[in-house]
């Protein structure tokens, strides 16, 4: 399979972090491996459009804020096959078409929630995520240096620069557990809200 590192870790951490501080939360998760946090409503989904679905439907549902951590691929298989796929030939070419941008997606919509996105980046970190935070209309944006062997996919620590709209200044938190930078996250963006 062609997949990333991610584990869902932060997300899983995110969503613990912002049932403490009060909020109602719904956990939309990939396949991974852990447990639910207590208090959350988990949502199972195994691909980007079922995770688009679950977005678009919580955002008709009524939702405030929406956090995307995940790290949903760019692409998929464009056909995928109904049986095995028998050895013929010294080369095989498998066709990938653009999964949609979950988060400009919920972005773009008339009734938007306060949007914070995430990026995960191997090289000149903060520009991109400057970037994404204007191209995809986020309201803050958090990004971390995945290429680093300590902090990111896999981890139990993270380290983050935080962006906001329509402001210069961005936040460093420093390398800490995920559950830390989790909390440190939710207590920027309630700031954001409150200000």
């Amino acid at each position: 399979y062609i997949s990333n590192h991610s584990t869902g870790k932060m997300g899983f951490s995110l969503a613990a972090a912002c049932y403490a501080a009060g909020a109602k939360v719904t956990l939309a998760a990939g396949p991974v491996s852990l447990d639910t946090p207590n208090g959350v409503q988990r949502i199972n989904v195994s691909s980007a459009m079922q995770m688009l679905d679950v977005s678009m439907n919580q955002l008709k549902e009524g939702c405030d804020i929406f956090i995307a951590t995940a790290a949903v691929a760019d692409y998929r298989v464009a056909q995928v096959a109904e049986h095995k796929i028998k050895k013929a030939g010294d080369e095989l070419a498998v066709s990938l078409v653009k999964n949609p941008d979950i988060v400009a997606t919920i972005a773009e919509q008339q009734q938007r929630p306060f949007m914070v996105g995430f990026a995960a980046e191997t090289q000149n970190v903060e520009q991109y995520a400057a970037g994404k935070l204007v191209a995809k209309k986020l309201d803050m944006i958090a990004c971390n240096d995945v290429s680093r062997t300590d902090i990111g996919f896999g981890s139990d620590d993270n380290a983050m620069t935080v962006f906001f709209k329509g402001k210069d200044a961005a936040v460093s938190l420093e390398k800490a557990s995920k559950d830390i930078i989790a909390n440190q996250v939710v207590s920027l963006i309630g700031k954001q809200l409150a200000g």
